[in-house]
């Protein structure tokens, strides 16, 4: 398995401006890359197409099919002539950027991810290292053409190292280093328990055995601050040092907030592993829930998606089973004792508490939900 490491970075201000310029490289070979991809991409549908419609034979040398692979060697053969300042910095940066173009497209074409838009200064400051071209030394890793930075912490993980991506959030460096790790030998406990989970959002779980547990909900906490740190961004003039300096501010709540969030859903996530042995989950639609403007900002606060991320990469790391029951199983509306399901206009978001008409059964929703989760899930997940 391939487990990363994220680390805050300590460098001085050379270190810095040499990790902008190295993220710039990184991002003008991307978007370089991805306009060449679809320009060749055009010219190659155009011959093909009048071929087609002229029933000619096609010269399979006139073909122009993009491919990572092909993008790479046409950069490094103008990039000395076009392009003098990615030399500067590690060949890595470019070349990485492009591979990733690929794999890029590589997920649109199988419906895995959207297609591929050009990275943004200021959203997308990150570049890449292969493991050949970078070292770790307890708490310093050196980076070609520029030498041993400082590490805040020193690498947790023993095995092969695979990558390593340098990346700005907040105001802050950080590098994140792929490890690649033998399955877990640590010693599993099995608990001979298993739980059904509920996702909400007054609750952010409400497990089968009826305990209730809460998000701190960090973007509603600092809704006010984050309000009043845009206001402030949008009133500093374009271009002006204000004006950067208030972007870092809101970056860095906004990271905050992040790191709030993925603390809470760690220590959730791996309680829950410990626990049980089989947690069984409802396979929910977040993109859609997110369209609902009145709950949008709730959901995306709470993070469903990454709650059920976490979940399933820990539980095969330590050998238990995560889960799921199918996206339209009644489970609010179903009595979890003799299986009555309540019409559509019967049960409204409002009602939280509710007796079944066929059994007299009085049940709380969202532990009645949770009880029919695990009574119904048969899907197991792994991880991607």
């Amino acid at each position: 398995m391939i487990r990363g490491h994220i680390i805050e970075l300590k460098p001085n201000n050379v270190q810095e401006n040499h990790f902008a310029r190295a993220c710039g490289v990184a991002r003008k070979a991307y978007n370089w890359a991805l306009y060449e991809w679809q320009r060749q991409y055009a010219l190659d549908k155009a011959y093909r197409d009048a071929c087609l419609a002229s029933g000619i034979e096609m010269d399979t040398k006139k073909l122009n099919k993009p491919s990572q692979a092909k993008l790479r060697r046409e950069l490094n053969a103008i990039k000395r002539e076009f392009f003098p300042y990615m030399l500067e910095v590690t060949k890595c940066a470019p070349q990485l950027a492009i591979m990733q173009l690929g794999d890029a497209y590589k997920n649109f074409f199988k419906g895995l991810a959207k297609y591929p838009t050009a990275r943004k200064k200021g959203r997308d400051d990150r570049f890449s290292l292969s493991n050949d071209q970078f070292a770790i030394k307890v708490k310093s890793i050196r980076i070609p053409n520029l030498g041993w930075v400082r590490l805040k912490e020193a690498l947790r993980f023993d095995g092969k190292i695979m990558s390593a991506t340098i990346s700005k959030r907040g105001g802050k460096w950080f590098v994140s280093v792929a490890v690649e790790m033998q399955a877990s030998s640590l010693p599993t406990k099995k608990t001979g328990k298993s739980v059904g989970i509920d996702l909400g959002i007054t609750d952010l779980l409400v497990l089968s055995d009826g305990t209730k547990i809460k998000a701190p909900k960090p973007l509603k906490a600092n809704l006010k601050k984050l309000r009043t740190l845009n206001k402030a961004l949008s009133r500093k003039k374009k271009g002006s040092k204000n004006r950067e300096k208030a972007k870092t501010k809101l970056s860095r709540l906004h990271y905050k907030i992040r790191c709030i969030r993925q603390d809470s859903l760690h220590k959730i996530t791996s309680d829950l592993v410990k626990a049980f042995d089989v947690m069984a989950i409802e396979d929910l639609n977040v993109k859609g829930m997110v369209k609902n403007r009145r709950l949008s900002r709730a959901i995306s606060d709470l993070g469903f998606f990454e709650f059920k991320r976490q979940l399933i990469y820990k539980a095969n790391e330590q050998g238990k089973v995560v889960k799921s029951v199918g996206r339209f199983y009644p489970s609010s509306k179903t009595c979890s004792n003799c299986n009555h399901i309540l019409g559509k206009d019967e049960l409204t978001l409002k009602i939280r508490e509710w007796i079944c008409p066929a059994c007299q059964v009085s049940h709380n929703r969202d532990l009645n939900a949770s009880i029919n989760i695990l009574n119904n899930a048969t899907v197991i997940l792994t991880a991607a």
